[in-house]
């Protein structure tokens, strides 16, 4: 009788053994997590993060409120900078295919400290942008239906019922991601796909209806309007909010390297299309918005935004059809950044850099999924919505912060690449899984990365910096203008004090 092997059914065998098997063994990890995700899936898991209709549905008001038409150039300037940083991550995916890209890349070109901060700063900053990306869902669907409304009558973000709802709406999306998040890898992967797919065809349709629809010139984006109350430069630097808002994330295609089939060959142009199709697809919604809008001045694009747009110039069936495309891309944006987030958390839990680290870093080997960060991601960021049943503004002001974290995250990675690059230290050589060089700048290596940085830094001032029209616009609250310093601050001493409280406990037992 020949011998008979049997196994749970629900056991799938471990990944077959490839270059990206071996790649992956070289930095010291086994191969875990599943590989499952193609070119397509890897662009879907970058552009997804980014997803300029929900973003720019939910900051377009934002934007032309304080910046009026000329907020739009801020979008071609902050978009070149961003494919500054993604040029220099492109390179790194290339030589460093790890999940947890920002924690990874920064330990691996400085030191264990330097790039835990920046997994720390980065790991908070994009559990609050899953919040925020959950919030964004009160901006369309109350204009969608007001059946919608499930709070009070007040569907506007910044009321006391509208910030109820938003907060009830995001809670019920954080469910069903994070349920998504630890189901399957595959499944993940297929939501993303056709998710992107449907918001590229929908953004598609509504740069070409609003194109067609035109009440203005492009002219008009050279004009501040009455909305602009400091100038040109105070528009073109509060309206750059929209914009950097919009186009981060760009690195989540490095996040899943360990997931993605040829990481070396694939990371690195999926990075650069994810930014820059997103950028090109953002730019020209901004363009339209600002051409269809029926009014510049009766204040509605200033507080209603996008969604104003879409049912006013479109009519309110198209108008409404198009929304729904647009929960779609928030949907899938709010599962992209969540599984951002469960990446970088494994990451750091798996070198023992987390409390709970051997939770973290447990890998279901059914669905190759780490499951218990993506349920601390989904309660950690559900908790952050409650505080939005109470104080709208505290969780505006803590929405922008992660922002600022996530620039500065980036900016952990770019200035130890550029000292690396200044001392000759880092080189192109290697080949990908299909034995060609490895993406390499060249002799564009350090101006870009300079600019990179010098980029990266200036949008951190500039975000961070305490405007009381932005952060404190009812005034008498001098912590929430200053809230983005102070929650910077108090993320630092938080993990210098575990740090430390680790080091010490690791002395005593030793």
């Amino acid at each position: 009788m020949p011998l008979v092997t049997t196994a749970p059914s629900d056991v799938r065998p471990d990944p077959p053994e490839s270059s990206d098997d071996r790649s992956l063994a070289e930095f010291g990890y086994p191969q875990e997590l599943h590989r499952s995700l193609g070119e397509y899936a890897s662009f879907a898991a970058g552009f997804s993060f980014i997803s300029v209709l929900t973003t720019v549905f939910q900051f377009f008001a934002f934007g032309y409120a304080f910046g009026g038409p000329v907020f739009f150039w801020a979008w071609p300037a902050v978009l070149l900078g961003q494919l500054l940083v993604a040029a220099c991550f492109a390179e790194l995916a290339a030589r460093y295919p790890i999940s947890g890209a920002i924690y990874q890349w920064s330990s691996r070109l400085s030191n264990l400290t330097f790039g835990w901060f920046a997994g720390w700063i980065m790991v908070i900053g994009q559990i609050v942008v899953v919040a925020a990306a959950a919030l964004a869902l009160q901006v369309v669907m109350p204009a969608i239906w007001s059946g919608f409304q499930l709070i009070g009558d007040d569907p506007a973000p910044t009321s006391a019922s509208g910030a109820a709802n938003a907060a009830l709406l995001g809670v019920i999306l954080l469910a069903l991601t994070t349920f998504v998040n630890i189901l399957d890898n595959r499944v993940l992967s297929l939501v993303n796909r056709v998710g992107v797919t449907a918001e590229i065809i929908g953004a598609v349709l509504i740069i070409v209806l609003l194109l067609t629809h035109s009440e203005r010139s492009p002219g008009i984006t050279f004009e501040t309007g009455t909305a602009a109350e400091s100038g040109l430069v105070g528009a073109l630097l509060v309206g750059s909010f929209t914009a950097a808002y919009v186009m981060i994330g760009f690195d989540s295609a490095g996040e899943m390297s360990e997931e993605t089939r040829r990481p070396r060959r694939t990371a690195p142009r999926t990075i650069l299309t994810a930014l820059a199709s997103a950028g090109l697809l953002g730019g020209l919604i901004i363009l339209g918005g600002l051409l269809a809008a029926p009014s510049l001045t009766d204040g509605r694009l200033g507080i209603e935004g996008m969604s104003y747009v879409l049912t006013s110039s479109l009519g309110d069936g198209v108008g409404r059809a198009l929304l729904v495309d647009v929960v779609v891309a928030i949907t899938v944006a709010t599962l992209a950044i969540q599984t951002a987030a469960s990446r970088m958390l494994f990451s750091m839990a798996r070198d023992g850099q987390l409390p709970f680290a051997a939770s973290l870093a447990k890998v279901n080997p059914r669905t190759g999924m780490p499951m218990a960060p993506a349920l601390v991601v989904g309660v950690l960021a559900a908790a952050l919505l409650l505080l939005n049943f109470g104080s709208p503004e505290a969780f505006l002001a803590i929405g922008t912060t992660c922002i600022v974290m996530l620039y500065l995250a980036y900016a952990m990675v770019t200035g130890p690449l550029l000292i690396r690059r200044l001392r000759g230290e880092f080189t192109a050589e290697g080949t990908d899984e299909r034995g060609t060089p490895l993406f390499s700048l060249g002799r564009w290596g350090i101006p870009v990365n300079a600019l990179a940085l010098v980029y990266g830094l200036f949008m951190t001032v500039n975000l961070a910096w305490p405007r009381a029209a932005v952060y404190d616009p009812a005034g008498g609250h001098w912590y929430f203008q200053w809230f983005t310093v102070l929650f910077l601050a108090v993320t630092v001493v938080a993990g210098a004090a575990y740090r430390i409280h680790k080091s010490r406990t690791a002395t005593a037992v030793s």
